[in-house]
């Protein structure tokens, strides 16, 4: 069948997009989906900061590519194999497909999946296939997703059911701003009730954090960006303090709000320097978790004895340490209760025509997170 996907030819392209446009809408051939493979007909697919990093080059992938990984929609077709999923299904699509038998998904680690992280790295889907040909050529799939398509090809272990209850536009962020932020302040920061907590970085994936925080009963929620927006609405979701990482005396005031400095603070901006603020902010016997993706050659240095006469702990924590089959259910039912609501996160909606101009938002951090509407 046919479809119309985003395609990336080559990273690098010089700004602003709406101009330059990076991202072409083409029309591709879509296969028929093989073993343990369904076809996803996309509702929404968010516009997230790990695929900008695609466009702008920090992150590179093989080209060309389809781009897009976070993502709601409904099946259309299963292929042989598949007995999970049926037709009418809604799902909600992860960027990590979880094998099941490796040390990693056996360990309860499935975020860690090392086939799925092989397939990735290789533009292909689980089983190593490539589904979507434009001209005859093979297309890259990007984390197996793609979901920047009207239509998608996916492993069976790229999708969790969800109640059609849930909107789908919603539904989209649960499969990487949702588990990736929420994950990394509930299931890697641990964070429990009364607790003081900061989260850096107010993108999408921090905000959605800092909602985590909230329903998790923190006492005290810094919010730390550079952007007063950001930090203006961070103020109305529901943080005690804000403050810009980069304002004189910053570490020095945040340890005086919180007594010393926070127990978690998690950083989910994508930078070294702030991860450097995040771990500078939080106070002995503290965590710091990192959730954020900079640029692969990015580093930063601690002082090494903090470790040990602070009892201080540093982890990383990708998509949220979360296991998606549990948690994706848990936090669409925070949603419809109201204790995660990701709506307010949303600041444009738009059509699959003007993603140029979405990404060109998401790069000058106009928008929070926005939506291709299918």
């Amino acid at each position: 069948m046919k479809a119309r996907i985003a395609l990336l030819r080559a990273m690098g392209t010089a700004r602003p997009y709406q101009e330059t446009r990076p991202l072409e809408i083409v029309e591709v051939d879509l296969e028929d989906p093989g073993f343990g493979e369904v076809r996803v007909k996309m509702a929404a697919a968010g516009l997230c900061h790990s695929d900008l990093s695609v466009i702008n080059g920090d992150r590179p992938r093989d080209m060309p590519v389809a781009l897009g990984h976070e993502a709601s929609g409904v099946i259309e077709a299963v292929g042989p194999g598949v007995t999970r999923f049926s037709p009418g299904d809604h799902v909600v699509l992860v960027f990590v497909p979880s094998c099941g038998h490796c040390v990693p998904c056996a360990s309860g680690r499935p975020a860690l999946c090392e086939p799925g992280a092989a397939a990735a790295g290789k533009g292909t889907l689980l089983a190593g296939e490539r589904r979507l040909r434009y001209r005859g050529e093979a297309l890259n799939h990007h984390l197996g997703v793609s979901a920047f398509s009207t239509h998608a090809v996916v492993s069976e272990n790229s999708c969790i059911k969800i109640d059609k209850s849930v909107p789908l536009d919603r539904a989209a962020l649960l499969g990487c701003a949702v588990l990736t932020g929420v994950g990394a302040v509930l299931n890697s920061g641990e964070l429990k009730m009364g607790q003081s907590c900061a989260i850096v970085g107010l993108g999408g994936v921090g905000l959605a954090g800092l909602l985590g925080a909230i329903a998790a009963g923190a006492e005290t929620i810094v919010a730390v960006d550079p952007a007063e927006h950001k930090r203006a609405l961070a103020l109305e979701l529901g943080a005690t303090h804000a403050i810009d990482p980069t304002a004189e005396g910053a570490v020095a005031e945040v340890k005086a709000w919180t007594g010393g400095g926070v127990e978690l603070a998690v950083e989910l901006a994508g930078s070294a320097p702030a991860l450097k603020f995040a771990y500078e902010i939080t106070r002995r016997g503290g965590t710091t978790v990192t959730g954020g993706l900079p640029n692969p050659k990015a580093e930063f240095t601690i002082p090494a004895v903090s470790l040990t006469v602070g009892e201080q702990t540093l982890k990383g924590s990708y998509v949220g340490s979360c296991v998606p089959v549990r948690d994706i259910p848990r936090f669409a039912a925070m949603m419809q209760a109201g204790k995660l609501p990701i709506e307010k996160l949303m600041t444009h909606r738009i059509s699959l025509d003007e993603i140029n101009e979405g990404f060109e938002r998401l790069a000058t951090g106009e928008a929070i997170r926005q939506v291709v509407i299918f």
